[in-house]
């Protein structure tokens, strides 16, 4: 993230640089679940086979949009977005590569993930917001709805 350009929208541009750090972070932790949740899609086996690898398919379908949305954003606001593996896994807080055979592990791993990623989102919604950016705030706010949704529905399975 080389390049900013800071647009004159009415946010001071310390705010803008700490929102598109939170932007970052978020789309980094969204494509690293993401490249999980697909690849738990492709190796899922087992009794649950055909739910699990649908209810993945969903997940990593929605993630993949979330982080189009997060990276256009993030130019929107001015700064270029992470673009790389390398970039993203330096921006990243969850662990990239959690391989198992176990499907009910798999399901943990991801309800772990999704918990981390909304807890990690409300605060820079809330600051999105005080800063006046009421467009990141709702990105943010339709985040953190669909990762407390996902959590509550992969805990709902391994239950």
């Amino acid at each position: 993230m080389t390049e900013s350009q800071t647009p004159a929208i009415g946010i001071e541009e310390k705010d803008l640089k700490a929102i598109n750090a939170g932007l970052g972070q978020t789309l980094a932790d969204t494509f690293t679940l993401y490249l999980k949740t697909h690849g738990y899609h492709w190796n899922v086996t087992g009794p649950h086979f055909r739910s699990l690898h649908l209810m993945l398919e969903e997940q990593y379908q929605a993630l993949f949009e979330a982080a189009d949305d997060l990276a256009e954003r993030m130019r929107a606001l001015g700064e270029k977005a992470p673009g790389s593996m390398a970039e993203m896994l330096e921006l990243a807080t969850l662990k990239d590569h959690e391989p198992t055979d176990d499907a009910m592990t798999m399901v943990k791993n991801l309800q772990r993930d999704h918990e981390a990623v909304a807890a990690a989102i409300r605060p820079l919604s809330e600051a999105a917001d005080e800063a006046g950016d009421g467009a990141t705030a709702d990105l943010y706010n339709a985040r953190l709805d669909f990762h407390e949704e996902t959590a509550w529905m992969l805990r709902a399975f391994a239950s």
